[in-house]
Formats: C-alpha cells, sequence, structure tokens
C-alpha cells in the first residue's frame, strides 16, 4: 500500500509532498483509520535518561516543525517523537526550493533554515495535543541572532519548553543556519552547555521536575572536534547526545544531478557517515552519557546496526518517507 501511496507523493517536489502527507494523515486519523494500519511491536520498553520509552525507535526533529502532527504521528507505533527545531520568534526559513529528492540514492537535500511558527505557538500546539508518550522538544536560535547572542535563544526556548517536554535538544549542528555550526567549537560550545546545565539545575529546583536536555551534533566534525564535545558533555553531565544531524558530504552521492544543492543531506547516503560518529562516541563516552543514533536508518538492519555500536535509542526521518510506517516495525523486531 505503501509503494502507491510513494508513487503517488513522488510525482510533487518533496515540500508539497510533505504538506500532503502530513494533511492526508491528520484526516486519516480523523476518519479512525490508523487504528487499521498501527499494530503493537513487541519490543522491550527501555529506561534512559530517566525516562521509560515504551520502545526504542523515535521520530526525528524535522518532520513535525511545528508539534501539529503529534497525535497522528505516534498512532504510527512510534516510542518517542521529537518536534521542531523552533526558534524563539517566528521565521519563514530559507527561499524555495528548498528541498531535494535524491531517489535512487534514497536520500534528501533539505537547506529550510529553521521554518517554524515560534516557540510560543508550538507549545500552545503541544498543550493541546492528546498525546502521554516521550515528547523531545529541539530548540534553536533565530537566523538574525548573532552568535554571541545565542545563549539567548537556546535559554528563551529551553525555559518555555521545560515544563511541556519531556527532553529538550540544543540543535547547535544545522548546516543551513549560517555560522551555526561554529557553536559546537571552542567557547561557545562550553558556554552554551554552561549556562543551559545551570539553568536545568534553577528550574529543576524550581519547579521539582528534572527534564534531560541533549546535544545534537554533526558527522561532519573532526576526532579533534569530536574529543573536545566529549570532554565537555563529561564535565557538564549533560544527559545525551544525538548522533548525528545531515551531512554537508556528497561523497556518497556523486553520481546524483541533485549533489551540488546546498544543504544538508540525509537518507541512506548518510549511514556510514553518521555510524562512524556513533562509534567515536561509544568509545571516548565510555557509557557516561547515552546517545540516540539517527541518520540512514533505512532498516531493520540499520537500526540494530546503531544499537550493536553504541546507540541506547535510534531515530528516523528519511527512512519514514522511503519506506513508510512499517519501517518502525521492522526496526522493532530487529532490535528486541
Amino acid at each position: 500500500m505503501y509503494n502507491i501511496i510513494k508513487f503517488f507523493l513522488f510525482l510533487f517536489n518533496p515540500e508539497f509532498a510533505h504538506h500532503l502527507a502530513m494533511k492526508s494523515l491528520k484526516i486519516a486519523d480523523f476518519l479512525g483509520l490508523l487504528g487499521l494500519i498501527s499494530k503493537k511491536n513487541d519490543c522491550k520498553p527501555r529506561s534512559v535518561m530517566g525516562l521509560k520509552f515504551s520502545n526504542p525507535v523515535g521520530l526525528a526533529a524535522g518532520l513535525d516543525k511545528n508539534a501539529e502532527y503529534i497525535d497522528c504521528l505516534s498512532k504510527l507505533g512510534f516510542g518517542f517523537i521529537e518536534v521542531g527545531t523552533v526558534t524563539p520568534r517566528p521565521q519563514p526559513g530559507n527561499p524555495k526550493p528548498r528541498s531535494f529528492r535524491l531517489t535512487k540514492q534514497e536520500g534528501i537535500i533539505n537547506r529550510f533554515g529553521f521554518n517554524n511558527d515560534g516557540i510560543d505557538q508550538v507549545i500552545e500546539n503541544i498543550r493541546k495535543s492528546k498525546f502521554k508518550g516521550i515528547l523531545g522538544v529541539n530548540i534553536g536560535k533565530n537566523y538574525d541572532t548573532p552568535n554571541d547572542k545565542a545563549v539567548d535563544d537556546y535559554l528563551l526556548c529551553f525555559r518555555k519548553s521545560y515544563l511541556i517536554a519531556s527532553y529538550i535538544t540544543l540543535n547547535v549542528s544545522s548546516p543551513n543556519t549560517k555560522g551555526l555550526r561554529k557553536l559546537q567549537e571552542g567557547k561557545s560550545l562550553d558556554k552554551l552547555l554552561k549556562v543551559i546545565k545551570r539553568e536545568q539545575k534553577i528550574l529543576y529546583k524550581k519547579y521539582n521536575k528534572y527534564v534531560p536536555f541533549l546535544l545534537k551534533i554533526s558527522p561532519d566534525n573532526t576526532n579533534a572536534q569530536l574529543s573536545f564535545m566529549c570532554k565537555l558533555l563529561i564535565k557538564y553531565e549533560i544527559d545525551g547526545v544525538i548522533a548525528t544531524n545531515t551531512t554537508l558530504s556528497r561523497s556518497e552521492v556523486v553520481k546524483s544531478k541533485s549533489r551540488n544543492e546546498l544543504g544538508g543531506l540525509s537518507g541512506r547516503p548518510l549511514r556510514l557517515g553518521s555510524l562512524k560518529t556513533l562509534k567515536f562516541l561509544k568509545l571516548n563516552l565510555k557509557g557516561k552519557i547515552p546517545i540516540i543514533g539517527v541518520g540512514g536508518v533505512m532498516s531493520g538492519a540499520d537500526g540494530k546496526e546503531k544499537i550493536d555500536n553504541g546507540a541506547d535509542l535510534i531515530q528516523i526521518y528519511s527512512g519514514l518517507i522511503f519506506k513508510g510506517h512499517r519501517l518502525i516495525d521492522e526496526l522493532c523486531r530487529a532490535i528486541k
């Protein structure tokens, strides 16, 4: 069935197809049709970061930027859902076209640029949802906020998300906001982690609720950069790390007509780069910091590979687009 749906959706440009698919999913949920396709998987629940996940397969940030589709997405079988990336103020993102499908390579290049309705609207959308499972909120800075003021944007979103999120992710690794990846480096990253960790302690004391936060990193970092990150993650006792965001590398898609499009590449071509980063994190974090593996998960074997190489949980995005919701069950069966 999904192959028929995919054939129809792939007739349109990726961004329009995405909106069409999400609207259709919402209609199917309203009509009670999602109950006919969803199934309970037999994957064991697991506890990570002090949270209990019904299964280890989550939805990565980016698919539901504004938290508009949480209820219907949750019925597909995910163990957790992450929304965003969301910024303090609404912003339109980069000019269109900004998404390109590499069908043969099962990849997607996007340069959306954190298009979203802003943190206040996203929080309102979350409050309206009926979802009771694990919900992550992925936060970033506005495109016109200079890097020396970026901490203020993350602090604002962190504070507003704190009581509504199960966990919060700091996105400092998207390649589609100019200069954002510099926040992964040196004093900038040290300052960001230090300030957010301090705020987490303040909010925990104020509300008597501990909300973990994670750092989402790039697959394009050098070993020296990753080593530095690992030291900071351990130093500040960060709750988790997500490996990885999209890549600027085109080494896996040299024959694609879209290879020269600007933006981050996801999907199958990201698998090896993401896996390399995951292995490095496992070796250097020494089990002290949980890892969520994401990038190139297109089959049950891909998901098991991430778990076997250090991931505590996994997320999918492009895999859902190319393989459909049955991939969730396939992953759960492979991981157990």
